[in-house]
């Protein structure tokens, strides 16, 4: 299934409160209960002016729903197309063979 980061526009993110950002977690968490388990929440990132997500979802309408039924932004949804890290850069001929050694090397 696809995974999208949404990005909400939220001024002075960064200064909510715990409680309050404890009640924008419920919200989203009662909303995702309603539209059931095809769109999951992962994590989220809050910043000085937005809150930066990442969802599992079958399709971007799943996202845009969610926000409008917890009432809070998607100013941007885009779907992730592949994930890297810094192992992506230790990628050699032993990592493409599952593991497996070359027998000519």
């Amino acid at each position: 299934m696809p995974k999208y980061l949404i990005e909400r526009e939220i001024p002075d993110a960064a200064t909510l409160s715990t409680p309050e950002l404890q009640a924008v977690a419920r919200r989203s968490c009662a909303v995702l209960q309603q539209l059931g388990p095809t769109v999951q929440w992962v994590q989220s990132y809050v910043t000085d002016g937005k809150i930066t997500c990442v969802y599992i979802a079958p399709d971007a309408a799943v996202i845009h729903e969610h926000a409008r039924l917890g009432g809070f932004p998607a100013d941007r949804v885009v779907e992730i197309t592949s994930i890297i890290d810094p192992t992506t850069a230790e990628w050699n001929a032993t990592t493409s063979m599952g593991g497996a050694e070359r027998a000519d090397a």
